[in-house]
């Protein structure tokens, strides 16, 4: 059974030149002209074996290599020498030196397994301890199957420090073929090593792979707990196979397994994910039904989707019974519901919220005031939301990246644009890096106060982050140009999006067909649909009913039927 989808690390074993007992490495770079000693070549023949072996010592831990394989070379000349040991001993102080070349470790070492002294335990031992000290995870695997392949049985001890080493280092695949040598000699990783495996398995959607890995334990008579196996229904759950979850669940569940609330929060959370209300509040009943009571992320996952799908009463509800089981709703709780009513304009419901939340000892957060503020201004109400974040800010109130868009948003909605400017500054400032929604809200506001052309300069003289303009940051000055009808700017912005390497998306395309309707350019309107058709990015429903209003307007209603024709067969 081969847990690795791919092979294995190995090495050629092509010597390019002939080995004396493995002392002359084939890599040019290996090894220095066998006189760089030369002025101590009249001495060294005098050493007896025991001063011979300190010299090795010390040439190797002071990291001169190419020396103590030089002094090596010397015993030849006595029965029997060198011993795998000093090769050994060389390696071991080799790896004390801290300047230590692996491609010359391996060269020796297939040299040893060429012409002798043969490779012992100790060898092996010596160099993958001593690679994965420096974290060399490729040669200390290499060296491992050596290992096996040689006869001898890798220690519990060096397999699980490689096993650990491989996950810190996140290398999952190097993980998996450690973990298949040690079931190979009977060994089973401790507990919190294989829970490591797991959950980095299931986040880097490797999550059949973790089952696999599971299913082999569990099959070989070990179980560490369902806290193991919970990693592995969230990833099938956050990857919107939840129905593949429930049928494991209750697969592991006739073979013994007790869930806890983990278990059946995963569920809950990916039927949620997934539209599937109704068979998430069935999980939630079998759960109560098992004498397993929901928590407070439980009921939150629940709230926060009935909200997310404008089924707010539904959301009130879950919160009652929540109060009702005696699960004390938390912060985010109320946070997810204050958004959703700031939403639809409820500014009583709103109000009582915030007095429940004082009233429990909570004190809002950055993401209380997001809710609320964002809330706001995506009900129009504009005016309430700044106030809100200008009393946060004046009081200097906890303030995330988040946050200060919002409040950006506002600012540049009130058409208050130099504020906008110094609180973008401000929040450098204070250590938020600006992301490209923050810069790109702030040049949503220059072009409505000073124009598309300034807006168009700004984009060079912002400090992006990791990413340079995207094609939002273009179509904010590009919508913005095409309804004042410049068309002097909108050629320009088209050239610099091309020497970006940023293509044209649907809001582009829709600005472009407004443009030629307002300069009643009705030919090139439809073209440009036709080749949106044709070649996309498809248009929308927008964009077929501003133009379908345009032709209208302007009297040309043969061509606006045409268009619907168009529209109903696309």
């Amino acid at each position: 059974m081969r847990f690795c989808l791919i092979p294995a690390t190995s090495y050629s074993h092509r010597i390019r030149r002939r080995f004396r007992f493995c002392v002359k490495l084939s890599s040019s770079c290996a090894l220095r002209r066998v006189d760089i000693a030369e002025e101590n070549s009249g001495n060294i023949h005098h050493f007896n074996y025991a001063e011979l072996q300190r010299r090795i010592q010390d040439y190797a831990t002071s990291g001169d290599f190419t020396q103590a394989l030089y002094t090596l070379n010397f015993m030849r000349n006595m029965p029997g020498k060198p011993t795998v040991y000093d090769f050994n001993a060389l390696m071991y102080c080799y790896f004390k030196s801290g300047n230590v070349s692996f491609h010359l470790l391996i060269e020796l070492y297939l040299g040893m397994k060429s012409f002798g002294p043969a490779p012992n335990a100790s060898t092996f031992n010596t160099l993958c301890n001593g690679m994965l000290t420096f974290g060399n995870l490729k040669d200390s695997l290499f060296i491992i199957e050596e290992m096996c392949g040689s006869g001898f049985v890798p220690s519990f001890k060096i397999l699980s420090k490689l096993l650990k080493k491989s996950l810190q280092f996140g290398s999952l695949m190097d993980s998996l073929c450690t973990l298949e040598i040690m079931l190979k000699f009977g060994y089973v990783p401790t507990e919190p090593t294989f829970n490591m495996m797991i959950c980095m398995l299931g986040k880097a959607g490797m999550i059949h792979e973790a089952y696999f890995v599971f299913s082999v334990l569990f099959n070989k008579g070990y179980f560490f707990g369902v806290h193991t196996f919970n990693p592995i229904l969230w990833a099938f759950c956050k990857s919107n196979q939840s129905y593949t979850a429930l049928q494991l669940f209750y697969s592991m569940k006739k073979r013994g397994i007790l869930y806890n609330v983990c278990s059946y929060t995963a569920l809950v959370y990916g039927f949620c994910r997934e539209g599937f209300q109704e068979v998430a509040l069935q999980c939630l009943d079998e759960m109560q039904g098992n004498g397993c009571k929901p928590n407070v992320i439980t009921y939150t996952v629940l709230i926060k989707f009935f909200c997310d799908n404008g089924r707010i009463e539904q959301a009130m509800k879950i919160l009652t019974e929540m109060e009702r089981e005696g699960c004390n709703p938390d912060l985010l709780t109320y946070n997810v519901i204050i958004r959703k009513l700031c939403h639809q304009g409820r500014m009583s419901d709103i109000l009582e919220f915030i007095q429940i939340i004082d009233q429990k000892g909570f004190s809002p957060d950055s993401y209380t005031h997001a809710a609320l503020a964002g809330g706001l201004l995506k009900a129009g109400n504009i005016g309430f939301a700044y106030e809100l974040l200008s009393d946060a800010v004046s009081k200097s109130c906890s303030m995330d990246v988040a946050l200060y868009n919002i409040y950006l948003h506002c600012l540049c909605r009130l058409n208050r644009l130099k504020e906008a400017l110094t609180m973008l500054d401000r929040m450098i400032e204070e250590g938020f890096m600006p992301t490209n929604v923050s810069y790109n809200i702030i040049l949503d506001g220059v072009c409505r106060e000073n124009g598309v052309d300034e807006a168009l300069d700004l984009l060079d003289h912002f400090k992006w982050e990791a990413n340079w303009p995207d094609v939002v940051s273009f179509n904010t000055v590009l919508c913005m140009a095409c309804k004042q009808g410049n068309s002097l700017m909108i050629p320009k912005i088209l050239n610099r999006m091309e020497h970006e390497g940023i293509k044209c998306d649907v809001v582009s395309l829709t600005c472009l067909v407004q443009y030629f309707c307002t300069v009643r350019k009705f030919s090139m309107c439809v073209k440009l649909l036709e080749t949106m058709i044709q070649s996309g990015p498809s248009p929308t429903i927008i964009t077929f009913n501003m133009v379908l209003d345009r032709l209208g307007k302007n009297g040309l209603t043969g061509d606006a039927l045409q268009i619907f024709n168009l529209f109903r067969n696309f």
